[in-house]
């Protein structure tokens, strides 16, 4: 057992260590507070979680992809197309409809 101005002091540094832990302990319940009080502000606020948005960037970049892929095709049957009317006998234009719907 420790006397005198040893025991003081030891008592002390013990009184700091607890207080220590006491510290470590509400600041982790204040963050855990703070975090669960932010997920409900950004829930209510209809924010997007990061998972959806980047599921969603992947799905878009798919759909360009997908529609540079089907405009080349549809450039390309085009001028089949132009060269298959050029051979073959020329067809009468077309006329403008009107606003009616009926044709002029």
């Amino acid at each position: 057992m420790t006397t005198g101005p040893n025991k003081i002091l030891d008592d002390f540094a013990r009184l700091m260590t607890d207080a220590a832990g006491a510290a470590q302990g509400v600041r982790n319940e204040m963050e855990t507070a703070l975090r669960a009080q932010a997920e409900r502000v950004l829930n209510s606020m209809d924010v997007v979680q990061r998972e959806e948005f980047d599921a969603a960037r992947e799905m878009t970049a798919k759909a360009r992809d997908e529609n540079d892929v089907l405009t080349a095709r549809i450039d390309a049957l085009e001028k089949r197309i132009a060269a298959l009317e050029g051979t073959a006998k020329p067809k009468a234009p077309r006329r403008k409809s009107t606003s009616t719907g009926k044709s002029a």
